[in-house]
Order: structure tokens, then sequence, then C-alpha cells
């Protein structure tokens, strides 16, 4: 059994960078942007939190509420001495002061009617724009809880003071994520600058059911999937009993409609080795979405929509829907939260669990495990080197073959075949993968001509503790499929979709 570095707190996992966030909440309005705020300030040392700004919408339209923002942030002062006990000790928490420095308000008015050249920008615009304008590597993600005005504002006075090319540098680097409209500037928003990276679920108006995010806890609610997700972790006595407790819990709101809708815009950005943020197609706990428009000609939005899972729920059949791709991970996220809330109530690090720290093939991290590998080939992987902080927990080691982000559509029994999974010990500790052969993986669909590069499969392995709560990481191992031999198709193909019917 590996054996993890001698200091308890640098045997905790690490990170490459920290995604630098700015978020824009109707707080207020109702209780679920609190409660929001409550699990992000569980995870802001994984952050470079920008802003925090009080903004409208539909649902609150003249008015903002910052003052909020602070008084959980100040609930937040009085965990952070014990939230550092139990994170590596390069990836600190910040200080409550740092972040009440960058609270704001939006306009204190509705939508479109913030915007125009006349307009001033609102103190939380002003901050917006010097966070885009700032020199940085990182791209700046724009998580939108409420209305989208403040963020239209600034796009408008960048487009109009800026050169295209100026402006086209500065807004290749953001990134949104909104939970749907909720004011009239995000349809404006994508529809004058197409070229921005934005993750949101379109629908009718109000219709928030239809929405992926609302996967995070929505399915009593709106009554979706049936007897797929288990909605135990997301009753008012679970919160009550394991996050409504200590500083922090103790200003977490009751649900009015479901809690947390806004809470998968930072789920998605969470380093546990699951998600890469760049590629939102390949699922998060966030969720999973995909390009609207495919456009070719560099004409095409840049704009991300619903996707959806195939995912056996708790009842045994199989749900086929865009909430699936987030209420899935629902057990695990729970449990993390639960954690965290421990880790702000105890000072001593034995005093609460921690995650194991996942390595595969000697690589430590949460940066997915690029491979290439002939079309019916197999590969060896080692994840004997994971280990757990905390001395006595056992894992569990479940290596699972994640399809639906392979898929062009819906039919994914179809056009993604399994890989091979075998153990090579009694844990699962290591594994070997066998990939389809290449009739199966790296044949044009519709052509039936072979392909030198193939399918690009996603195995994901889950490593779970069985501390309280028990905790999961995770890693994503991206395996290209190669046919450099061009076997298993037909090699002059098929010219016409008529001649792929005719032959089966």
């Amino acid at each position: 059994m590996p054996t993890p570095p001698a200091s308890k707190a640098s045997s905790l996992q690490s990170f490459p960078t920290k995604p630098r966030v700015f978020i824009l909440s109707d707080i207020s309005n109702e209780p679920d942007d609190a409660e929001s705020l409550c699990r992000y300030l569980l995870y802001a040392n994984q952050f470079e939190t920008e802003g925090l700004v009080a903004c409208t919408s539909t649902w609150m339209r003249n008015r903002v509420c910052p003052q909020d923002m602070e008084k959980i942030i100040d609930a937040y002062a009085g965990t952070v001495e014990n939230l550092n006990t139990h994170v590596h000790p390069n990836w600190k928490y910040p200080s409550a002061e740092h972040l009440k420095g960058l609270v704001r308000k939006g306009a204190e008015t509705y939508g479109m009617t913030a915007v125009g050249d006349d307009i001033p920008l609102s103190p939380g615009g002003e901050l917006l724009l010097q966070k885009i304008i700032a020199p940085s590597r990182q791209p700046l993600w724009v998580l939108c809880w409420g209305g989208t005005n403040v963020l239209a504002s600034v796009l408008l006075q960048i487009d109009h003071k800026y050169s295209p090319e100026d402006s086209q540098r500065l807004l290749s680097r953001l990134r949104v994520y909104a939970i749907s409209d909720q004011d009239d500037t995000g349809a404006w928003i994508r529809s004058n600058f197409p070229d921005i990276f934005y993750i949101s679920s379109v629908h009718g108006w109000n219709q928030y059911g239809m929405a992926a995010w609302t996967g995070i806890s929505g399915d009593k609610y709106y009554g979706f999937d049936h007897g797929g997700p288990d909605f135990t972790k997301m009753e008012k006595d679970w919160i009550k009993e394991n996050i409504q407790i200590g500083p922090l819990g103790s200003v977490y709101p009751d649900y009015l409609f479901i809690p947390e809708g806004d809470t998968p815009t930072f789920l998605y950005l969470i380093q546990n080795g699951l998600g890469i943020s760049e590629f939102p197609e390949y699922g998060s706990w966030g969720g999973r979405y995909v390009k609207t428009d495919i456009s070719s000609d560099g004409l095409g939005s840049n704009h991300y929509s619903d996707a959806v899972d195939r995912v056996i729920g708790k009842d045994g059949r199989l749900h086929v829907s865009n909430h699936a791709t987030i209420w899935r991970w629902r057990d695990a996220f729970q449990n993390d939260f639960a954690a965290r809330i421990k880790w702000s109530m105890q000072s001593a690090f034995e005093g609460a669990n921690h995650h194991p720290v996942i390595c595969i093939n000697d690589a430590t991290g949460v940066q997915p495990v690029k491979i290439e590998a002939e079309a019916g080939s197999s590969v060896t992987l080692d994840a004997r080197k994971t280990y757990d902080p905390d001395e006595g927990d056992k894992l569990s080691f479940k290596w699972h073959h994640y399809r639906d982000p392979s898929a062009t559509q819906w039919w994914v029994e179809a056009e993604v075949a399994e890989l091979g999974i075998k153990n090579l010990d009694d844990e699962g500790r290591m594994v070997e993968v066998t990939l389809p052969p290449p009739e199966k993986c790296a044949v044009d669909q519709i052509s039936k001509k072979p392909i030198e590069k193939g399918q690009l499969l996603h195995l994901i392995l889950e490593v779970t503790d069985d501390g309280v709560p028990s905790l999961t990481s995770y890693r994503r191992i991206l395996i290209q499929a190669m046919n450099k031999k061009l076997l298993g198709g037909e090699e002059k193909g098929r010219e016409a979709i008529a001649e792929v019917m005719k032959s089966e």
C-alpha cells in the first residue's frame, strides 16, 4: 500500500492553476443565491475570485442586495482558519476582508435599460471591465446567477472604445456560464457577440424545468426523470442535519422552490479530476453541453447548449435527459458539500475527512491522462500509487466508460462501443483496457471509410473513501483511438446514405 507524504496537509490535493471567477447574482430575490454563495465559499481556495456583483433580474428588477453577500462573507470569516487546516498549504482560502472588497452593486434597473452609450457603468460593471482588460493568461469566468445586464453594458463599452482587433482579443478571454436567461440581455449578448464562449440552456421564457441546471435539485419541483435521481440528500431534513450547522451553515437559508439553482456554474469549474473547463461537451458536476452551431466557416457562434446523458437511475431504469448530466453526480457533490461544512467547524486535521489523491501511471494530479492507442489494442492503467491522506481509510476503485461525450447524437449504443475493462488485482487499482476493433471506433459512420484518427474515448476513474461522509476523487483518461493501417472499413466507402441503407 503506498504511503502519502509525511506532512498531512502537504499530502492533500494541489492544483496547477486557479480559475478566475466573477459572479453576478440577483441575491435575495429568493433563497437559492444565498445558498449557492455559501457553497461557493467552501471552494474558494480553488478559485481566484475577481468580483461579487449584486445584480437585478426579471424577479427583482429595481434593486440589488450586496449587503446580503457581505452578511454571508461575515459568517465565512469565522471559518477560514478551520478551513485552511484541511487544504494543501499552497492553496489556502482567501480572507473574508479580501472577498468583501470585491462586492459591488450592479445597475439597479432591469435588463437593457442599463445598456447604452450614454449610460454609465455601474460599480459592478466598472470592476468587471477592469478584470477583463487586466493582463492575465487565464480566462475570466463570468458566472451569471441572475440577469446579465452588467456583462452586456461592459461588452458594449469594449465594442465601442476598442479597435476590432483589441476588442476581439479582450473578449477571447471571457467564458460565460449563465443560469438560463433571467432578463432580456442574454439573447442580445449571444446575438451581438457570437464569438464569446457562452454556456446556457436555451428554452421558452420562464420554462426553467427544461434547463439542464435544474438537474442539481429540481426533479421533485419540476417532475422530470421520475425514479431516476435520489432526492434524499436534497431533502430539508438532510440539509438541516448536514449543511445548516456551524458559522457558515447557519446562514444557509431553507429553500423556497429548488435549492441552489445557480450552483452548477461553479460545480462545472471545481477541480476534482472530472471536468475540463474548456470542453463543456466532456461533462462535469456542472453538466454537459455541446455547441449549438457547428459552422466551420468561422461565422458560427461559440454558444454551448444542453446535451443529454444516459444514466441508470435509482429505480434501475435507463434515463436519458439533460438533467441527468448533473443529477448523476448528486450523491458525490452533496457528500463533498457536507464534508466541507465539517471542515469549517473542525480545527484538527484528524477531525474531518479528506479526498483521495489519484495517481495513474505515476502521474498525480487532476489533469486528464492522455493516451493514443490502436483500435483493438489493450493498454494497462496503474493506479496503485493512489492514496488517502487520512490514515485507515479504505478506498474503492470504479473504472467507468463515459460513452456519452464520444457520441454525436442520442443513439449512443449504436455509435460508441464499450471499452473492455479487466481488473488486474483484487481492488481494481490496476486494469487492462481494451479498445473496440477498428470497425467500431475508427470508421466513418456514414461512408464506412476507415479513418486514421478515430473516436476520442472517455474513461473515468472514481476513487471513493469510506470516511464520513465518504469523498470521491476522479481522473479522466482520454484514449484517442488510432487506425494507422486503415483497417475495418470499406476502402472505397459509400457516397450516399442510400448505399448504406441498401447494404444493411
